[in-house]
């Protein structure tokens, strides 16, 4: 049997490692730089965030490394906590709970979704 990679073949697998890495490279463009996050949203100056299953809380992350949160409504919990920013976003770490680690991506005109791994946690808006 016979193992010779020809020129097509290696021409083949080219377009597919071409194809895979397409969706991966797009997904990290989109991406907010931790320093873009920071200018955007961590001014002081208050926004909107709204969870998967729809509460809404004020949000205030001032440039010291503070934050605040406060429901809109009823639901949910006031909260104060601190940020930093990360390799590829930020940390946010409430009283009493451990830090966790999120990226930013543009979701449309004033919106981005705040992502943990694939998993989306929150909307902001402003």
């Amino acid at each position: 049997m016979c193992n010779r990679v020809t020129a097509r073949d290696s021409a083949a697998l080219a377009a597919v490692l071409v194809l895979l890495a397409v969706p991966m490279a797009a997904a990290a463009a989109g991406t907010l730089a931790p320093k873009d996050i920071q200018t955007t949203f961590f001014d002081g100056k208050g926004f909107m965030a709204t969870t998967p299953s729809g509460v809404t809380f004020r949000m205030v992350f001032d440039a010291d490394g503070k934050v605040r949160r406060e429901p809109t409504a009823k639901t949910g919990a006031k909260g104060e906590g601190t940020w930093t920013l990360a390799g590829d976003g930020f940390c946010t770490t409430w009283k009493g709970a451990k830090a966790n680690c999120f990226t930013v991506v543009p979701a449309g005109p004033n919106t981005w979704s705040v992502m943990k791994g694939p998993t989306l946690k929150a909307t902001w808006s402003k």
